[in-house]
């Protein structure tokens, strides 16, 4: 089966009310749901800096999401472009704070304490086998923060307090 060329879409930003909602969980071979992955594999590649877009971001309240942090100085283990749809954390540890930005909060970023090793369990659009993803460092920290987007929570919502949100020196 050949893969769709997506569409780029355009990003919403905090407060737009599908990025505080937790999204649904779907059917991961229906064909919208592949074409929506699709779509956001292209809008993450047309974005500089992105490493990882969920569809609420995209206005679409749908567990799935798109992460690629090849070529990122942080990354140590690299699965490059994937998308999972209804990922689910199986294993986090060895907890650390990190510095967040997202393309909804575009103007901030903040420190979240996130697991630096992890263990997600989730379905690759058009498959009904679940896959597991076994990552660390800099993936883990995305695949959380797409994770997170998914359940209606923005990095935002993880950080220690206001002394944690920085305004954010370089734009994208």
């Amino acid at each position: 089966m050949s893969e769709p060329t997506g569409a780029v879409l355009p990003v919403v930003r905090a407060p737009a009310a599908v990025l505080g909602t937790a999204a649904a969980a779907v059917d991961p071979c229906a064909p919208e749901i592949v074409r929506l992955a699709a779509d956001l594999v292209a809008t993450m590649k047309v974005s500089p800096g992105c490493v990882g877009l969920a569809a609420p971001q995209v206005g679409v309240g749908a567990q799935v999401f798109a992460v690629d942090v090849t070529g990122h100085p942080k990354a140590r283990t690299v699965h490059g472009a994937f998308v999972l749809c209804n990922a689910r954390v199986l294993e986090a540890s060895q907890w650390q704070k990190g510095r967040e930005g997202c393309m909804s909060v575009p103007d901030l970023t903040g420190d979240v304490k996130r697991a630096n090793r992890l263990v997600v369990a989730g379905f690759a659009p058009g498959s009904t086998e679940e896959i597991e993803i076994v990552t660390d460092a800099f993936e883990a920290r995305a695949l959380q923060h797409e994770i997170d987007h998914c359940a209606g929570l923005l990095f935002l919502d993880r950080v220690a307090g206001a002394h944690a949100v920085y305004a954010r020196k370089v734009y994208l």
